[in-house]
């Protein structure tokens, strides 16, 4: 497996889930969202939309709207449990945080056509202990990572398709964002009726152990 040290307590691991990994997790996401469909986060008070879609599975799910952010049990329109994590997930936090207790939460956000997102902190938990883990599906996404200030110096690199980011220690809460996805960079998604893009898989630990 390679490993790459980025910056103290940020490793890529590039071509991390193999091809077939993909399609796997690719078939896992298509049951998700036939149990909890897309939806569109807001802007705490001014009820802005984001520019990406998401959903969540496991235990909690990361909601935004009007009024704020926060960690649910349940899909924000279907009012339904969210669905259960993939084994597969739960595999690549076991071997890339293996000293940390498992996840409660997996953001799975879709970017489309001109989505990105900008510079922001995972706060919302309840414990920084253990650190998050990013994975990439479909087009190749621009990520910036700097330091814990919002004015910290910052470091960008592409994550392709299979690739994978974990982020704790002294950067769990680091300043990170998307720039901008390389439309038509990988033809993955569309193996799930999607549109191109890229889907980012964020995992993490809400409450402490």
């Amino acid at each position: 497996m390679t490993r790459v040290g980025i910056k103290p307590g940020v490793t890529y691991h590039p071509g991390y889930l193999s091809a077939d990994q993909q399609g796997v997790l690719l078939a896992a996401l298509a049951a998700i969202l036939r149990e909890a469909p897309f939806f569109t986060p807001r802007m705490p008070r001014t009820g802005k939309p984001f520019s990406v879609r998401m959903t969540n599975c496991g235990k909690l799910g990361w909601v935004s709207d009007e009024g704020g952010y926060r960690y649910q049990e349940t899909h924000p329109e279907t009012g339904r449990p969210w669905p259960a994590m993939p084994r597969i997930l739960i595999a690549a936090w076991q071997e890339l945080a293996p000293e940390a207790p498992l996840p409660e939460a997996c953001l799975v956000n879709y970017y489309a056509g001109g989505a990105r997102m900008s510079l922001h902190q995972d706060r919302d938990e309840q414990d920084f202990g253990a650190p998050v883990l990013s994975l990439s599906l479909g087009d190749t996404a621009v990520f910036r990572i700097g330091g814990t200030a919002r004015r910290d110096p910052t470091t960008s690199l592409k994550l392709s398709s299979g690739d994978a980011l974990v982020f704790g220690g002294p950067a769990r809460l680091a300043f990170h964002g998307i720039d901008r996805v390389l439309t038509g960079s990988s033809t993955l998604l569309a193996q799930a009726g999607l549109d191109g893009g890229r889907i980012n898989l964020t995992l993490r630990r809400v409450s402490p152990a």
